[in-house]
Formats: structure tokens, C-alpha cells, sequence
């Protein structure tokens, strides 16, 4: 095929695939995404940084061979440069060593290196250097340096800096999962953008806040921070104007929120919903901003997109047979994996119920929303169908969980 690639910078070109009809990542909704791949061209040694899927390898290999066309070299790639070895950037890996270079230099975190052989089976043969902070290499008249970053967002995770241009290739971190047909943050709304990265950081990188903090100290101390001009991650838009998404995950993952409070329930026969209706109606007339997901239609996804910056969420399913209404157990589930205990911020939660007899949901809603880090401040319990004298209970504790925060 043929596919063109686009130059970033003299000598520095996304070579990576756009793949337009994926709908989901990691478990959540996309529309479509990209899995950016760089080559930079050096004055003795051309760098390959990441890589991409099998069965997506047309469009890297052609971009590849464009790149070398526009620069009016023979193609060759001396040095890999794998940040991170998650399948999505590296089941062409190997195949793309043996077709470019069987004898380049390869390098990786060791994380990185022993994960893509557990993965693989096949890189034995191979030597793989690893490399960790502070370590660089000189391709001729350009420095690339590397920086750990694990957990940003898997443990073999790191950072390559291009020393002279300033450009940080951040792999998962700093990534959207968007898909269009240009590829700078200036070709589209940063309003848009940033609300797409929002989504990206509370699904894939809210587990490792406590390791974006570290690390974004860390490149602040040693002077990296202001030396970087772009941002190029694995996935979405290059940021040639770092300095918004920057600001944004360190406000992510310091725990800053908003008066905002996410209300989220499932219902058996409507019970528990006329609870969560009243419930934000409360909170609404403390002035503070509302988002309600129906888990029988919404996406954890996006559930937890609102989370992130929500000062506390109230949680509502019905009893069934002593325990929560199942249906909520996948909302249930993502937030223990997500976990917002590292993220900086204490979150309140209200839990609300129905119940036909003995109860049960609440206990079962309370453990598991304490282990995923969050503080249950109140809960309601009801039985059978609520009057109103419950509904006005229900919005008086809307009421009261909206006051807690501003306070």
C-alpha cells in the first residue's frame, strides 16, 4: 500500500497507523484510534521509536519507506527503540527488526525487555540493551535521552527525549484515543482535545497519579520540564503546545476537582431511581454541578471520566437476594481496578438503596467503594417504594453531601 508520512520537524517524522474502525480499547468506547510510531533521522544513525499491531503493518512499513524517501536516503534503521511493550506497540516489533535491520541496536527498559519476551518468545536471540534514567545515546549531531516512567501506565513504561528539538516521545502517557486525519493538537479544538485526554487519563493512567507525581517533580528539578516544545505520545495528537496537557495531569494527578458530584444507579423497578433523581435535585440546590449516569445504558467509561474530577459521587443500586443489583457490579469492578486511593484527593460517596426485606446492598457497596479509595460519608436505606417523606430524606442528603464539599 501507500501511505504517506508526515514530518514533524527536519529529520523527525510520525510514521505511525491510524486505525479507523476500532471502537474499544482497554475495555472503554473509542472512535477509532491511532498508534503513533516515529523515526528520527540522526547524522549516522536513523531511530525507530515504537512500533505498532501485526495485521496494521502495511501502514507503518509504508510510511517508513516515505520517510526515507523525503530525506533521500536508502532505507535502513539502526536503532529500535521500544518504550513501552504492550501488544498494541509491539507485535510488529520483531518483524520489523528482521525486515529493516536484523544487526540494529534495540533498546528498552529491562521491564520492557523481559515483558516483550514473556509476551513473544522470540527477541532471545536477540541483544536487547536495557536502559533507565539518565542513560543516552548519540545518533550523530542528535541526543536521545532516556527517562523511567513506570506505571505511566504499565511497569516497563518509559520516556525518550529528543535532546535539540525538545520532543518528549511520552508513549501511553499524554495520549487520547481519538482518530483524524491530521495530526497536531492545532489542527483540532484543544477544548475537544483535552476532554478526550481526560477520558484517556481517568481510564488508563489515574492508578499511577502517585508516579506522574514523582516523575513530573522529578523532570521539574532536573531543568527537563521547560526544555520540552512537544509532547509526541503512542496514541492521538503530537501536542506542539505542551504547556495545556502538562497543567492538566498534574491537576489530575493532585486530586484537583470540581464542585461536581456524579450520581450514578441502576434500578429494579424504579425505586432506587426516584431516590437518585431526589438525590440530585439536592445537590443542585446547593449550586453544585450534577452528572447522572443509568448504569443499564452508560459505560463505566465514562462514569469514571466524570470521577476524576468530581469532589464526590453518590451510588445507588437495589437489593436483590442480599446483595447489590448485579447489573452494577461491572461499574463495581472498574472502579476497584481504576482506584482513585493514590490520586491525591478524598472522595465522599453517598450510597442509596431499595430493599425489599432484610437489605444488604449498602454493606456490600460500602467495602468495596472504601478499597477503591473512597470515604462513605452517608448512606440510605429503604424499603420498598419510597414516599414523601423518604424522597424529601433523599434530598436532604443530596443537599447535605453537596455542603460537605464546598466546605
Amino acid at each position: 500500500m501507500k501511505a504517506k508520512a508526515f514530518k514533524i520537524t527536519d529529520g523527525v517524522y510520525w510514521v505511525g497507523v491510524i486505525h479507523w474502525n476500532s471502537r474499544t480499547f482497554h475495555g472503554y468506547g473509542i472512535p477509532g484510534t491511532t498508534y503513533n510510531a516515529y523515526l528520527v533521522f540522526g547524522e549516522e544513525k536513523t531511530v525507530l521509536i515504537d512500533n505498532t499491531y501485526t495485521g496494521l503493518q502495511n501502514q507503518l512499513d509504508a510510511r517508513i519507506e516515505d520517510a526515507f524517501a523525503q530525506e533521500g536516503k536508502d532505507i535502513k534503521i539502526d536503532v529500535f527503540v521500544q518504550n513501552h511493550s504492550e501488544m498494541d506497540h509491539s507485535t510488529y516489533l520483531r518483524e520489523t527488526i528482521d525486515k529493516y535491520n536484523p544487526d540494529a541496536e534495540i533498546y528498552a527498559s529491562q521491564n520492557c525487555i523481559n515483558f516483550l519476551e514473556a509476551q513473544y518468545h522470540n527477541f532471545g536471540d536477540l541483544e536487547l540493551n536495557a536502559v533507565a534514567t539518565g542513560d543516552e545515546i548519540d545518533i550523530g549531531g542528535r541526543t536521545l535521552k532516556f527517562i523511567s516512567a513506570p506505571m505511566l501506565h504499565w511497569p516497563d513504561s518509559m520516556f525518550t527525549f529528543l535532546a535539540e528539538d525538545g520532543i518528549l516521545f511520552s508513549n501511553d502517557a499524554f495520549g487520547q484515543h481519538v482518530c483524524h486525519s491530521k495530526r497536531l493538537d492545532s489542527d483540532y479544538s484543544m477544548d475537544y482535545l483535552l476532554k478526550e485526554a481526560r477520558k484517556y487519563y481517568a481510564n488508563l493512567v489515574t492508578l499511577g497519579s502517585p508516579m506522574l507525581r514523582m516523575k513530573l517533580q522529578e523532570l521539574t528539578d532536573n531543568g527537563l520540564l521547560e526544555q520540552i516544545k512537544m509532547i509526541a505520545p503512542c496514541h492521538g495528537q503530537i501536542w506542539t503546545n505542551p504547556g495545556p496537557i502538562v497543567e492538566k495531569y498534574s491537576e489530575w494527578g493532585s486530586g484537583v476537582c470540581k464542585d461536581k458530584i456524579t450520581v450514578i444507579y441502576d434500578t429494579m423497578h424504579h425505586s432506587t431511581e426516584k431516590l437518585a433523581f431526589q438525590i440530585a435535585e439536592g445537590i443542585m440546590s446547593e449550586g453544585v454541578e450534577v452528572r447522572m449516569y443509568f448504569m443499564q445504558e452508560d459505560g463505566p467509561d465514562d462514569v469514571i471520566t466524570d470521577i476524576l474530577d468530581s469532589k464526590a459521587i453518590a451510588l445507588g443500586a437495589p437489593t436483590m437476594m442480599n446483595k447489590p443489583f448485579p447489573r452494577i457490579g461491572n461499574m463495581m469492578y472498574w472502579l476497584d481496578c481504576v482506584n482513585f486511593k493514590g490520586t491525591g484527593s478524598e472522595k465522599n460517596a453517598l450510597i442509596f438503596s431499595s430493599k425489599g426485606w432484610g437489605g444488604g446492598a449498602v454493606a456490600k457497596l460500602q467495602r468495596d467503594l472504601e478499597e477503591a479509595g473512597f470515604t462513605v460519608t452517608d448512606t440510605l436505606d429503604v424499603l420498598f417504594v419510597p414516599d414523601e417523606d423518604v424522597l424529601a430524606e433523599a434530598f436532604e442528603k443530596g443537599a447535605e453531601l453537596a455542603r460537605s464539599i464546598k466546605e
